[in-house]
C-alpha cells in the first residue's frame, strides 16, 4: 500500500474512531435512554461530533505535511467530513436555541445567555457563538481563498478551534467529569502540538 493510501486509511479511521468515542460518551452520559430523548439531551452530541472530527482534520493535516503528501490527495475525505462537521456545528446550537424558544425563553442569543447559562459562564457561551461565526465564515473559502486577506480567516479558524475546546470544557455537561474529560484534555494537547507543527511548516520550514 502506498503512503497516500495509508494516509487515507489513517484519516478515515481516525475520524470514525473519534466519532464513535463521541457517541459512546454521549450515550453513557444519558444512560442510553434514547427512547424519549429531547433536544436538550441531543444537542451535546453534535457538539462532541463537530469538535472531534475537526480535531481529526488537524491531526491528519499535520501527518500529511510530515509525509510530504499533497492536500489534493485527501480531497474526498476533506469534502465528506467537512459537510458532516458543518451539519454538526449548525445542529449543536440550533437544537438548543430552538428548544429554548419553544419553551418560551425568547430568541437567540439572549435565550441561551439569559436562560440557560450561569452568569459566571456567559463568557464561555460567547466563545462558542463567536467561534461558530468564524467556522461559518470559513465555508466561504471556495469563493475567497485566493484573496490576500483569506489567511486571516484561516488563522481565526485555528484560534476558534482552541476557543471551542475551552468552551466545551467549561460548559459541556458530559465533559465535567469522567473519562471523556480526560479524552478532551488529550485532544487539547495533541491539537496544540499539531497546530505548532503546521505553523512551523508554514512559516519556518520554507526559510
Amino acid at each position: 500500500m502506498s503512503r497516500t493510501n495509508q494516509l487515507k486509511s489513517f484519516a478515515w479511521s481516525l475520524s470514525a474512531t473519534v466519532a464513535i468515542i463521541a457517541v459512546l460518551g454521549w450515550g453513557q452520559g444519558i444512560h442510553w435512554k434514547i427512547t424519549h430523548i429531547n433536544s436538550y439531551q441531543l444537542f451535546p452530541l453534535f457538539g462532541l461530533l463537530a469538535f472531534s472530527i475537526m480535531w481529526s482534520h488537524y491531526i491528519v493535516s499535520a501527518v500529511r505535511q510530515y509525509l510530504g503528501i499533497a492536500k489534493k490527495e485527501l480531497q474526498g475525505y476533506i469534502k465528506i467530513t467537512g459537510w458532516i462537521v458543518l451539519l454538526a456545528i449548525v445542529m449543536h446550537p440550533g437544537l438548543l436555541e430552538w428548544q429554548l424558544w419553544r419553551d418560551g425563553f425568547g430568541l437567540p442569543p439572549g435565550n441561551v445567555l439569559e436562560s440557560y447559562v450561569a452568569p459566571t459562564l456567559r463568557w464561555a457561551a460567547l466563545l462558542g457563538m463567536v467561534s461558530l461565526l468564524v467556522f461559518l465564515a470559513y465555508e466561504l473559502k471556495r469563493w475567497f481563498d485566493d484573496r490576500g486577506w483569506w489567511r486571516i480567516i484561516e488563522v481565526a479558524t485555528d484560534v476558534a478551534m482552541i476557543a471551542v475546546l475551552i468552551h466545551s470544557l467549561k460548559l459541556g455537561s458530559l465533559l465535567q467529569h469522567g473519562w471523556l474529560r480526560m479524552v478532551w484534555y488529550g485532544y487539547g494537547a495533541t491539537l496544540l502540538a499539531a497546530l505548532g507543527y503546521i505553523y512551523y511548516r508554514r512559516y519556518e520550514a520554507p526559510k
